[in-house]
């Protein structure tokens, strides 16, 4: 690689003439100047950033810690935090902890080794370890959509109780009395939310769920298929299943086939989230969100106003969940299913 002096003795000037025409740190004689940027040109001098990075005590770089790329909401997600960062002159460092809370400690290590500006994280459990890191952290962070309970830290939500209890009584609204709900893990906030809007939209209709309506899994296709299955083999009455994502309904519209309920004519499948991809299988699944991209970017614009104002009081953002029906969702059979 080509370095300040390779530019220098190119121009025919000194290399510490060389660094005040990059860096605008002292006046330059039009004519050098030119001859050293005719140099850069020639030989595609790159100025190192980690050395810029150095002098200035900052990188332009932001890390993004997210549980599973492969989940269409995160990858929605982060393009909207990358459309943020971008445009206030920040690149994106992306990792992902696989759910792994050992994964995410290496990661959440690795990141604050490199001297990144800032950290956005969405959780993959252990909240204990990592209030304990971030009150150790030398970078502002920003937790998104999976938070961390007692963290010191800006939070960016979507509000989950309001969406769960929105879509849990639609359901009712159309006549559904017994509703069973697939939770994602009981330690995430989240999931603690949006159980919490399901239990408050059938009480509030008089309606007390058993305890055999509630199944827990993961927030994944295939612990959605798993949790259905085992919930409407040992309750084989309930008329309708809130998921805890869109994934898991997803999956739920898979365990529905194999046992011979049809969605939604035998079966109402709601989710939650209201990702794209939830609009393109059949049938489109019925759910609950706001625009994810627009919460990245919330996101993003939370730890860049972090990064410049440190000691700003912290936020808590949360964003209004809308209905989205779409087709797996109708009124019971009769009302003797109901």
């Amino acid at each position: 690689m080509s370095t300040i002096k390779d530019v220098a003795a190119l121009a025919g000037v000194s290399f510490t003439t060389v660094s005040h025409v990059l860096n605008n740190t002292r006046p330059v004689s039009a004519e050098a100047r030119a001859r050293v940027l005719a140099a850069v040109d020639e030989i595609g001098y790159l100025p190192s950033a980690v050395a810029r990075s150095l002098r200035r005590s900052e990188t332009k770089i932001v890390g993004v810690l997210v549980p599973n790329v492969r989940n269409p909401f995160f990858a929605e997600l982060v393009v909207g935090v990358e459309e943020w960062c971008r445009q206030a002159g920040y690149s994106v460092f992306l990792c992902n902890s696989d759910n792994d809370p050992k994964h995410q400690q290496a990661y959440l290590r690795t990141l604050l080794e490199k001297r990144i500006d800032g950290l956005l994280l969405s959780s993959a459990g252990d909240a204990d370890e990592l209030a304990t890191t971030f009150r150790h952290a030398s970078v502002p962070v920003v937790t998104v959509d999976r938070l961390v309970p007692g963290a010191r830290a800006d939070r960016v939500s979507v509000n989950n109780q309001a969406g769960a209890f929105a879509v849990v009584r639609h359901l009712l609204e159309l006549g559904h009395r017994r509703i069973g709900c697939v939770s994602g893990p009981a330690e995430f906030e989240v999931t603690q939310e949006r159980v919490a809007g399901w239990r408050r939209a059938l009480q509030e209709q008089g309606i007390v769920p058993a305890d055999s309506w509630l199944i827990e899994s993961d927030f994944s296709t295939a612990g959605g298929y798993t949790a259905v299955k085992a919930l409407l083999t040992r309750q084989p009455d309930l008329t309708a299943v809130f998921t805890g994502n869109d994934l898991m309904a997803m999956g739920a519209l898979r365990a529905a086939a194999e046992l011979g309920r049809a969605v939604p004519r035998q079966l109402s499948v709601v989710g939650f989230d209201g990702i794209e991809l939830g609009s393109y299988i059949y049938p489109a699944i019925t759910s609950v969100g706001c625009s994810i991209r627009d919460l990245g970017r919330e996101a993003g614009r939370a730890l860049i106003e972090r990064i410049e104002n440190p000691q700003a009081p912290f936020k808590d953002l949360q964003l209004t969940p809308q209905l989205v029906l779409r087709e797996s969702t109708c009124a019971p059979l009769s009302s003797e299913q109901a």
